[in-house]
């Protein structure tokens, strides 16, 4: 898997790839990662790669020149997508699909905005991470980057856990817990300490249907409802359709 990311920031974009899981797996070579400086396709002393936009109004606009020759010049991996509040939503599905690809490259606006022509004859879409605007690209490119890192085989240490997050089922994770067994009064459930390894997955199936109940009644939503099977299983751990199941002394 190779990921390249265009950005006027390429030391913070750097220092971020270079850390964590995403720099240990650079280090072993289970992924690659590449950060283009977008003023290297800047011309003139200032190297300025933004100007006013046509017809008035507040701020800056990432102009074409300098983005097209970056990009030429460098050559990236297919397909090149922008980061744009209005680029389709990126997900956990999205996610799963990049890392299925041989690579990907990723584009950071910046200012108010990036050149129209850039959207449309340079890259080959657009990707949002939600409904809300930043002050340019670079922090929704990590979320990419780290997204779909995180599922290519050999990123993570454990494969397993990339395997029972949040989103993979449309249901959000089940609940956590690890030493010690009652803190401040508050208990582990007892199946989690049971070592009978079945009846700790059906409670963790349960709670996590339960707790996307409570949290994210969209995605339920989206999967149809939930099957008699699932049903079944609420009801068998004692978890009902308002809340995550029992809680502790408050």
């Amino acid at each position: 898997m190779k990921i390249e990311v265009f950005t006027i920031f390429p030391d913070l974009v750097g220092a971020w790839v270079d850390a964590s899981l995403i720099g240990k797996a650079r280090r072993r070579g289970a992924i690659e990662v590449v950060v283009h400086d977008l003023r290297a396709g800047a011309k003139g002393p200032h190297r300025s790669v933004d100007d006013s936009p046509f017809g008035g109004g507040a701020g800056m606009v990432l102009a074409p020149e300098p983005v097209f020759s970056a990009v030429e010049q460098a050559q990236p991996v297919r397909p090149l997508f922008l980061l744009s509040p209005s680029g389709q939503r990126f997900d956990q599905d999205m996610a799963g699909g990049l890392a299925r690809l041989e690579g990907f490259s990723l584009l950071c606006g910046r200012y108010e905005g990036v050149d129209e022509r850039v959207a449309q004859h340079l890259v080959d879409g657009e990707l949002s991470v939600g409904d809300y605007v930043l002050a340019g690209g670079e922090v929704a490119a990590l979320a990419v980057v780290e997204a779909v890192a995180r599922l290519v085989p050999g990123v993570m240490g454990n494969q397993a856990s990339g395997e029972e997050e949040s989103f993979t089922e449309g249901l959000l994770e089940y609940p956590q817990y690890t030493r010690p067994a009652v803190f401040r009064g508050w208990a582990v459930p007892d199946v989690l300490l049971s070592g009978h390894h079945g009846q700790v997955a059906r409670w963790r199936k349960a709670a996590a249907i339960a707790r996307t109940l409570e949290r994210r009644p969209d995605l339920i939503a989206a999967r149809g409802g939930l099957s008699p099977d699932e049903e079944a299983l609420l009801a068998e751990w004692g978890f009902d359709h308002l809340t995550c199941g029992p809680r502790g002394p408050d």
